[in-house]
């Protein structure tokens, strides 16, 4: 049935434009969110949040929050232990510092390759960039957001943040996870008005 929807989606984007627009990306993006928690099997709602489940509450899409940042790699930081919501103790490195200028102002955050995955050939390209902002713990969920990131293509010095794809941690629907917090170097002092909202509705 997932494969139904899937396939009418993709099919209903494909006959509103002759090439996808980046509005009908994003919007992919979240259909597939919203897909995975709408499944008990891949859910991480609790079984209450998962029977009055209807959608994940998104910011307006706006490209403007897509930024391409200029990537200072960071070559000789040590591994560090991450602090999560737990006791847990995930091994991080910072691999770089993402660079970039938004509303016409200049912000850095620091991006992280994990220790452990970095050894799975499914996410040896995975890197990984939480971060807060002015709306954590408003209009966005208190604990942070994340964003997945893939290594840049060897010789490459930038990189795409785009926060349209931001997402919360799954300790923002479920206690029972350890969710790594992120560190304070990765606060943005502005609101990102974009990616996943709160989710107290639900919850």
């Amino acid at each position: 049935m997932k494969n139904f929807f899937y396939t009418f989606f993709i099919i209903a984007i494909s006959c509103s434009s002759n090439k996808p627009t980046y509005e009908d990306e994003i919007k992919l993006v979240q259909y597939e969110l919203n897909t995975e928690y709408a499944n008990a099997s891949t859910s991480p709602l609790t079984e209450e949040g998962l029977k009055i489940f209807k959608s994940l509450d998104f910011f307006k899409i706006d490209k403007n929050y897509s930024v391409e940042a200029s990537l200072e790699l960071t070559p000789n930081t040590p591994i560090f232990e991450m602090q999560t919501t737990t006791d847990r103790l995930p091994l991080y490195r910072k691999y770089g510092i993402a660079h970039f200028t938004l509303h016409g102002k200049k912000f850095e955050l620091s991006v992280y390759q994990s220790q452990d995955l970095m050894t799975n050939v499914e996410y040896e390209d995975y890197l990984f960039l939480p971060f807060n902002d002015k709306t954590s713990g408003n209009l966005s969920y208190g604990g942070g957001r994340f964003l997945d990131l893939k290594l840049p293509s060897e010789g490459s010095k930038t990189i795409i943040i785009d926060f349209n794809k931001a997402y919360n941690p799954y300790c923002a629907y479920n206690h029972k996870y350890s969710c790594p917090i992120p560190p304070s170097e990765n606060t943005l002092p502005i609101e990102i008005l974009a990616g996943v909202k709160a989710y107290g509705k639900y919850h």
